[in-house]
C-alpha cells in the first residue's frame, strides 16, 4: 500500500492511496475459498466447486466487495496511525471511466482512490478549578406568591350579565359574532359566532378588543384592524381588515374571595396549603432561572478559555440550519432585514459566528466528557421519554412508540441529558459564588441568552 499527502490545509487533509492488484486478488481469492462451503451450484457436490468456476461466477461481485472492505480497512488504518479524529465522514473518490472499473473489477490493475477529510482539532482543555461563576439566586417572597395566587384567582374568575343596557368595559367579557372582510372580500377563517372576548386581556388581534369599549349587548360596530406582520397565516400578515361584530351579552367579571373555600375549589384543602403550592411552583421556577443563569455564565467561560479553528463543514451546517430558520421566521412574519435595522451580509456574518460558537462548544463538551468517562445511560433516556410522553396527556403511547422506533429522536433526547451532566461537572470544580438578586433582575431580558449555545 502507498499512501502520500496530496493536501494539507488547516484541518483539511487528502489522501492519494494505492493498494497493488496482488493485494486485491490474494484477498478476493480468500473469499471465494470461504464462499466454496457455502454455495450450492448445480452439477457440483457440496463443497467442490473449484475456485476457478467460482471466480467465473461471483468474481466480479467478490472483487466489488473486496474492494469496499479494503478502503473501509485502509481509511481505518490511516487515520489511527496519523491520530486523526474526524469531524465529517471522508470523502472518497473513485475511477469513473468505463474502461478503469472494468480492469480494477477484474483484478488487473491497482487500486487507486483518494480521500478527503476534515479533522477535529486537538483541544487544551482549560482547568476548571480556575472558573469563576456567579451564581444569582432569587428569594420567593410573600408578594411573589401572592401575585402567583392572584393570577390563579383572575383565571378561575366567572362572569355575570350585566343589567339591561349597560355598556361594556375593560375586564368586562363581551360575547360577539363577527365577520371580517379584505378589501370588500371575506377570507377563511374570519367569521366566528358566539365568541367570548375579555376586553384588555389581549388576546385577539391589536385593535380588536379595545373597539369594544363601550358597546352594549345587540349593538353592532364595524372594527377596523390589521393583522400583525408576525401573523401566523402568511396570506393575512400585515393586510388590514374589517370586522362587522355584534355583541350578544356583555358580562362583568365576579369578585372572588382568596379564601380557604377558593383554595377547596382548586382541589387543596386550605388557603395555607395553595400558598405553600405556589410557593412550591414558584421556587422551582426560580432555581430553573437560575440554572440557565449559571449554565449560560459557564458557557461563556468555556468559550474564552478554547479557542481553536472549528471545523469548517461543521460550522457551515450548523450556520445554513440556523440562516434557514431565520429566513423561514423573517419570510413568515412579512419581516425585512432593515425593519430589523441590518443588513443581510451583517446578519449572516453575526450568524456565523454565532455558528462557530456552537460547534466550539459542543466539541470542548464533547472532550470533556470523554475525558472524564461522562456517558448518559438508558433509564435517564427512558426517564426523559417518560416525562415527554408525560408532557402529552392522552398521547402518551404515541410519544412512547415513536421515540421507540426513532433512533435519531432518542439522541436528540441524549444530547441536552449529555450537555447538563458535563456542565454539572465542571461545577463541581469551579469555583461558584452565590448573589443574591431580585425577582426582576434574576428574569431580565438577556439578548446574550437567545444566542446560547
Amino acid at each position: 500500500m502507498q499512501v502520500t499527502e496530496t493536501l494539507s490545509e488547516g484541518l483539511k487533509h487528502e489522501f492519494k492511496i494505492s493498494v497493488p492488484a496482488s493485494d486485491l486478488d490474494a484477498k478476493a481469492g480468500a473469499k471465494l475459498v470461504d464462499l466454496k462451503d457455502k454455495v450450492r451450484i448445480n452439477g457440483f457436490r457440496p463443497g467442490k466447486v473449484p475456485v476457478t468456476h467460482l471466480k467465473k461466477v461471483y468474481g466480479r461481485s467478490v472483487m466489488a466487495e473486496t474492494i469496499d472492505q479494503t478502503i473501509r480497512d485502509t481509511n481505518t488504518q490511516l487515520f489511527s496511525e496519523r491520530g486523526f479524529r474526524l469531524a465529517t465522514e471522508p470523502k472518497i473518490t473513485m475511477p469513473t471511466e468505463q474502461a478503469e472499473v472494468e480492469e480494477l473489477l477484474s483484478g488487473k490493475t491497482d487500486l487507486t482512490y483518494t480521500v478527503a477529510i476534515e479533522v477535529v482539532p486537538s483541544i487544551a482543555l482549560a482547568d476548571f478549578k480556575t472558573f469563576q461563576v456567579e451564581k444569582p439566586v432569587a428569594d420567593v417572597s410573600d408578594s411573589d406568591v401572592d401575585e402567583a395566587i392572584k393570577r390563579i384567582a383572575d383565571s378561575n374568575r366567572g362572569y355575570t350579565a350585566k343589567a339591561e343596557g349597560a355598556k361594556a368595559e375593560t375586564g368586562d367579557r363581551v360575547t360577539v359574532s363577527f365577520k371580517g372582510t379584505i378589501n370588500g372580500e371575506a377570507f377563511e377563517g374570519g367569521a366566528g359566532e358566539g365568541i367570548q372576548v375579555v376586553i384588555g386581556s389581549n388576546t385577539f388581534i391589536p385593535g380588536f378588543e379595545e373597539q369594544l369599549a363601550g358597546i352594549g349587548a345587540g349593538e353592532t360596530r364595524t372594527l377596523k384592524v390589521s393583522f400583525p406582520k408576525n401573523y401566523m397565516n402568511d396570506k393575512l400578515a400585515g393586510q388590514p381588515a374589517e370586522f362587522e361584530t355584534t355583541a350578544t351579552t356583555i358580562e362583568a367579571p365576579q369578585d372572588i374571595a382568596i379564601d380557604d373555600e377558593f383554595a377547596k375549589t382548586l382541589g387543596l384543602e386550605s388557603l395555607d396549603k395553595l400558598k405553600e403550592a405556589a410557593r412550591e411552583r414558584l421556587v422551582a421556577e426560580f432555581a430553573g432561572a437560575t440554572r440557565q443563569r449559571v449554565k449560560r455564565a459557564l458557557l461563556d467561560r468555556l468559550d474564552e478559555a478554547h479557542r481553536f479553528e472549528a471545523p469548517p463543514s461543521l460550522v457551515d451546517e450548523e450556520f445554513n440550519l440556523m440562516w434557514n430558520s431565520v429566513k423561514a421566521e423573517m419570510d413568515s412574519a412579512g419581516k425585512t432585514f432593515a425593519d430589523e435595522d441590518t443588513t443581510e451580509d451583517a446578519a449572516k456574518e453575526e450568524y456565523r459566528k454565532i455558528a462557530d460558537r456552537r460547534v466550539r462548544l459542543g466539541l470542548v463538551l464533547s472532550e470533556i466528557g470523554e475525558k472524564n468517562k461522562i456517558t448518559v445511560t438508558d433509564d435517564e433516556v427512558g426517564r426523559a421519554v417518560i416525562e415527554r410522553a408525560r408532557s402529552m396527556p392522552g398521547r402518551e403511547k404515541e410519544v412512547w412508540d415513536y421515540y421507540r422506533s426513532n433512533a435519531q429522536a432518542l439522541a436528540q433526547l441524549r444530547a441536552p441529558i449529555y450537555e447538563d451532566k458535563v456542565v454539572d461537572f465542571i461545577l463541581e470544580l469551579a469555583n461558584v459564588t452565590e448573589k443574591k438578586v431580585s425577582r426582576e433582575d434574576l428574569y431580565k431580558d438577556d439578548e446574550a441568552e437567545k444566542t446560547a449555545a
